[in-house]
């Protein structure tokens, strides 16, 4: 997408204005649209819209061995892949450098305790963890794909079930585990705490939050930031272009404000969600 320098000026002069080209103020997000429970083989999942950016989360757990620097704890891994049908930026291996930053954000936000406990994977100290793989699929990116990658992380991790272990029995390098097979016999996870994205673009003189494309391109820096519901930033990330100290102070400001409320609304409507287990739900029934 290209803009001439009439468009960019209609952009620069709606910000200033506080009155944005979708009718937004700065501080406004665009229409979200939140599914859960949506793929029947996955332990959790989730699909989030955001206007016209689209995210799938799906999560897969398996029996691994803890680190061992960190024998109480399990694992957490993310990876995203971005379809070549987002955009035509990824064609090829042009999504390639945009997924290893999103995971490494990711892995980089939920790294402190105070966000998440990964002690609660642990299954026997020092030999058996979960270990939770969260697979991100960009279907289309329409502007703002930090904050609606980490959105819906969020959700998905809301919805999953870990089996609950019954037993477990060691017998010298043999060990044992015993499983429950019911369905509805899981564990599920607190994901209060975790983090949500939220980017801060500059536009002229003022500060924007959840930029589409065409703000995006008009946008003189950009920064994200990561925080959980009662925790400042827990990742910092500088986007392109350059920002005062002053300028940055502003932005961390806002992104805190910002992320506060939307972690609120955020948790409110995942409370609200009550899928049905024998129900076929979301658009991939």
């Amino acid at each position: 997408m290209a803009l001439c320098e009439a468009e960019k000026t209609f952009v620069l002069h709606g910000v200033e204005e506080n009155f944005r080209i979708d009718g937004r103020e700065r501080e406004d997000y665009r229409p979200m649209e939140l599914e859960t429970n949506i793929i029947s083989h996955a332990f959790g999942s989730a699909r989030l819209r955001l206007a016209n950016t689209d995210v799938l989360v799906a999560v897969k757990i398996e029996v691994d061995v803890p680190y061992p620097e960190r024998p109480r704890e399990g694992k957490l891994e993310f990876f995203v892949d971005c379809s070549a049908n987002a955009t035509p930026d990824f064609e090829g291996r042009g999504g390639e450098d945009l997924a290893i930053e999103i995971s490494n954000s990711l892995a980089a936000a939920y790294r402190s305790p105070e966000v998440f406990d990964p002690s609660k994977l642990c299954i026997l100290k020092g030999r058996k963890c979960w270990k939770i793989f969260i697979d991100i699929l960009l279907l289309e990116c329409g502007g703002n794909l930090y904050d609606a990658v980490s959105i819906a992380v969020k959700a998905a991790l809301w919805d999953i079930r870990i089996p609950l272990v019954k037993s477990v029995t060691v017998d010298g390098n043999n060990i044992d585990m015993d499983v429950s097979e019911e369905l509805h016999n899981c564990q599920k996870l607190d994901v209060t705490g975790a983090p949500v994205m939220v980017t801060v673009c500059k536009i002229g003189e003022q500060c924007i939050v959840d930029p589409n494309v065409a703000e995006e391109l008009c946008s003189v820096g950009a920064v994200v930031i990561a925080v959980s519901q009662d925790k400042f930033s827990t990742v910092l990330q500088k986007g392109s272009g350059s920002l005062h100290p002053q300028t940055l102070l502003e932005c961390l400001q806002m992104g805190l404000s910002v992320a506060r409320r939307l972690n609120e609304a955020l948790l409110e409507t995942l409370q609200q969600i009550k899928p049905s287990m024998n129900q076929d739900v979301g658009f991939l029934k």
